[in-house]
């Protein structure tokens, strides 16, 4: 048997496009030259993969444990190339950053004291938000390291905390709790509220908080940016409670925020990235500035 990663990336492109024209479209071959290819790795392997009718294509269970496999070696060779390329990096080349809204306050500060360095770095920076989508995008090598106040609990990833900040209630400055000097959890049980939708660490933590105080809050709005929620609470439609370090340059007066007295509305913010992945020096010496960075 004489398979080779060119009869894989064919067979599996098919599969995911479930057509051999799509599939020769995207592989830029002719759609003869395709299915050849694709018949000669049946003759090698000795069994029947794909399933074709007139509507789809399938895969038979042969097919379906070559695919597995095939996806877990084309993603073994795409990561070796990119380590390979990154090998002995100290210049140029790119660092591919995951992370979550609040971090806009202090991450230019960090980018500035790396830049005096390595200049000629490009940085790509991406928000990644879920804990499942961390862990996929460091395992997929889609990301180098990933800041995220998400504490994941991985063997092959590395979670170091950075450090914490409180959750803060944001309301309108004509909610008829703004001028109170100090607010209970109880005080929003009937009031719209607005929360970050399910995967998402800051519900959980916000849940916990109404939990441990046996009160549930009338969720009216589910969102997935802080950004939203403030222009929610901008036209008076709703509370939240947000980190304060999203907040540290929000200046508008018709925003009032409010600390609740609770030891569980607060977070910890993390950088995480793979404990096995090859990590370049330039790459290295970033994750070492942003942990120095808070020490």
């Amino acid at each position: 048997m004489k398979m080779d990663l060119k009869q894989l990336t064919y067979f599996v492109t098919i599969v995911e496009q479930k057509s051999f024209s799509k599939a020769a479209s995207v592989l830029h071959i002719s759609q003869p030259s395709l299915s050849n290819a694709i018949k000669n790795l049946e003759d090698e392997v000795g069994f029947k993969l794909l399933e074709r009718n007139t509507r789809n294509i399938g895969l038979t269970e042969s097919g379906q444990l070559l695919y597995e496999r095939a996806l877990h070696i084309l993603l073994d060779m795409s990561i070796l190339e990119k380590e390979m390329q990154e090998a002995g990096l100290v210049g140029k080349g790119e660092l591919r950053l995951g992370m979550i809204e609040s971090v806009k306050h202090w991450i230019p500060k960090v980018f500035r004291k790396y830049e005096e360095t390595f200049s000629d770095m490009n940085l790509f920076l991406t928000e990644v938000l879920s804990g499942e989508d961390v862990k996929r995008s460091l395992r997929q090598y889609k990301c180098h390291a990933i800041i995220t106040n998400q504490l994941i609990n991985e063997e092959d990833i590395q979670t170091v905390p950075l450090y914490k900040e409180k959750l803060v209630l944001v309301l309108h400055e004509n909610h008829r709790l703004a001028k109170q000097d100090t607010i209970e959890l109880s005080d929003l049980v009937d009031e719209p509220f607005i929360i970050t939708s399910l995967g998402f660490q800051t519900r959980e933590n916000v849940l916990e908080t109404f939990m441990a105080k046996n009160i549930s809050p009338y969720i009216k709005y589910e969102v997935e940016r802080f950004e939203t929620a403030l222009s929610l609470i901008l036209e008076n439609l709703g509370v939240s409670l947000i980190p304060e370090n999203y907040l540290a340059d929000r200046h508008n007066a018709s925003l009032v925020h409010k600390t609740i007295a609770s030891p569980s509305l607060e977070r910890t913010v993390y950088l995480t990235y793979l404990n096995d992945r090859y990590m370049a020096p330039a790459i290295g010496a970033f994750i070492d500035e942003t942990i120095s960075f808070f020490r």
